[in-house]
């Protein structure tokens, strides 16, 4: 089963937007890496997800993206096709983990992740 384990805030003004995060709500900001800034949304004494506010591409310049954890990237990006979604960026390779990004069937946004 794939578990929600983070989310992407896209946004052509990434420090403005991990300024005005940090400053309304506390959350922590680390410094960038990638053109991603991770973010921790708070100790983990209450249910809740972390994730990042990344530099938005050109085919996501702004908006938000749930990341969804599986076992194997590969398989979820072939069933996620036989079931109506579009690939929108193919698997990629970072330090610890796999991702791609794909649209579902009704336009919604999401990010496959696969630890290493």
């Amino acid at each position: 089963m794939g578990r929600v384990t983070g989310f992407e805030l896209s946004s052509q003004e990434p420090e403005k937007a991990a300024e005005f995060y940090s400053k309304v709500f506390g959350w922590e900001i680390a410094e960038p890496h990638w053109d991603y800034w991770a973010v921790s949304t708070g100790k983990d004494v209450k249910p809740g997800i972390d994730g990042g506010i990344g530099k938005g591409p050109y085919d996501y310049p702004h908006g938000t993206r749930i990341q969804i954890e599986v076992d194997s990237i590969d398989e979820a990006i072939s069933t996620a096709k036989k079931n109506g979604a579009m690939i929108v960026r193919d698997k990629m390779e970072f330090d610890d983990f796999f991702l791609a990004y794909l649209v579902d069937p009704v336009g919604i946004g999401f990010g496959l992740i696969q630890k290493k």
